[in-house]
């Protein structure tokens, strides 16, 4: 039978064997007061204390657990001798019910939006626009300020056949030889929002192709396929300012995207031939916030106006500097919603940089003790896609990618975070739309 003992007991125990604290001491049993707002025997604090701390094992607590005894019974702490007043019974209370609140942010800027791509309505021939840009908020922050656009896509294609990854080159080899063709594919079998054609053959060190038939071959594409186009020249910078001249002129009228200005180069020639032309213009800078804030300013002054202009940092891709390009986009796209006009435009990121890592493309490793890397049909696209998706998160607008798999991996998680109806890619076969998910059931979406 359990023996019960009083706060009086406890006391006149601890003093005749002069316990001045116990260590280690465990008591069980179940500990009462009777408690009494007046009247009584008071108990001295430093009992209580002793009682409370051997029980709850932490001297805080036990102090926590008097002062809010003293604060119930408006005084000191009494225990009663059997003619205080009715006992209050203290329980402890219910944990208030956990709720989940996502924390919004007070922007004051907002990103440009920019349309590519010009209907007939607008003088062009493409059968749809592209608008991006237009944040009020970080990306996929729906619950903050809806995004008005989810990203886009952009598949490139090359104006003479290259060498390609095997992962890559297994899609394409059919049409290499035609830009027309392989634009084509890219919309019809692949899904692609827009398409890149890169006039690398105008190199002087590859074929030097004149800026003119190049511009033939933008022509080409612009027949074949009904989306808006990005233009991309060789990346030399003594024939590109030509080159692009042509192209925006033999592209009159269709809104491309003119990649691109930089400030290693004739930007001038370049923006004013886009802003002549009916163009938007790639401000193309390299990992370098201070620098993109500059070849901004300097397009401002040759009256590209704002709405005209995408910008690019610099994709440095997974294997070799994911990290550099995410923080720098990220800061990018906070201080343009800070309010930093000079950055606030929507952002292009180049994902097909992602196959310029050796373990993107290369059959085994060239390190002989090194562990197998596993299959290269899938380390590619892989690579491609985690760049793609990582850069997305930073503040992506833009993708320009290459192998079509991964630019539809992309494009379904973009679009699922962004809260679109997710749909099955024409490669499928079909169009089957799915449930619509709203960003805000992150936490219980994964069960489902």
């Amino acid at each position: 039978m359990a023996k019960k003992i009083t706060s009086a007991d406890l006391e006149e125990r601890l003093e005749k064997h002069e316990v001045v604290e116990l260590d280690g001491v465990e008591i069980k049993g179940d500990l009462e007061f009777e408690l009494s707002a007046a009247g009584g025997v008071a108990v001295p604090p430093s009992v209580l204390q002793q009682a409370l701390q051997s029980v709850l094992g932490v001297q805080s607590l036990a102090q926590v657990a008097q002062a809010a005894l003293q604060s119930v019974l408006g005084g000191g702490v009494q225990a009663g001798t059997g003619e205080t007043e009715t006992a209050r019974k203290i329980e402890a209370q219910e944990l208030a019910t956990a709720r989940f609140e996502v924390a919004k942010a007070k922007w004051v800027g907002k990103v440009e939006e920019v349309t590519l791509g010009a209907t007939s309505s607008d003088g062009g021939t493409r059968e749809k626009v592209v608008k991006i840009g237009g944040e009020k908020s970080l990306p996929f922050y729906n619950f903050d300020h809806k995004m008005p656009h989810a990203p886009v896509i952009s598949v490139d294609c090359f104006d003479i056949p290259i060498p390609l990854a095997k992962a890559v080159r297994g899609h394409y080899e059919d049409v290499m030889q035609d830009p027309g063709e392989w634009a084509k594919k890219n919309v019809r079998e692949f899904g692609a929002d827009m398409v890149t054609i890169h006039l690398i053959s105008t190199d002087p060190l590859i074929n030097d192709t004149p800026a003119r038939e190049a511009a033939k071959t933008v022509e080409e594409v612009l027949q074949a396929v009904k989306v808006p186009i990005v233009i991309g020249g060789s990346g030399n910078p003594e024939k590109d300012p030509a080159v692009l001249e042509a192209a925006a002129e033999a592209a009159e009228g269709e809104r491309c995207l003119i990649a691109s200005a930089n400030l290693n180069m004739d930007y001038k020639r370049i923006a004013n031939a886009a802003k002549e032309h009916g163009h938007t213009i790639l401000s193309w800078t390299q990992l370098d916030i201070n620098a993109q804030k500059t070849l901004n300013r300097y397009l401002f002054k040759l009256g590209v106006p704002r709405e005209d202009i995408v910008i690019d940092p610099t994709t440095a891709a997974l294997g070799y500097g994911l990290d550099y390009a995410f923080t720098n986009i990220e800061r990018m796209r906070i201080s343009a919603l800070k309010g930093d006009t000079d950055l606030a435009f929507p952002i292009s990121c180049g994902i097909t940089n992602a196959w310029g890592a050796r373990e993107a493309w290369m059959k085994n490793s060239p390190i002989a003790e090194d562990s197998d890397w596993g299959p290269a049909a899938y380390r590619g696209p892989l690579y491609e896609i985690m760049t793609g998706l990582t850069l997305g998160v930073a503040g992506g607008d833009l993708f320009m990618m290459m192998h079509p798999k991964a630019a539809a991996a992309v494009k379904r998680v973009t679009q699922m975070l962004f809260g679109a109806a997710a749909k099955e890619g024409a490669e499928a076969g079909a169009e089957e739309e799915g449930r619509k998910i709203k960003v805000e059931d992150w936490v219980s979406w994964g069960g489902r």
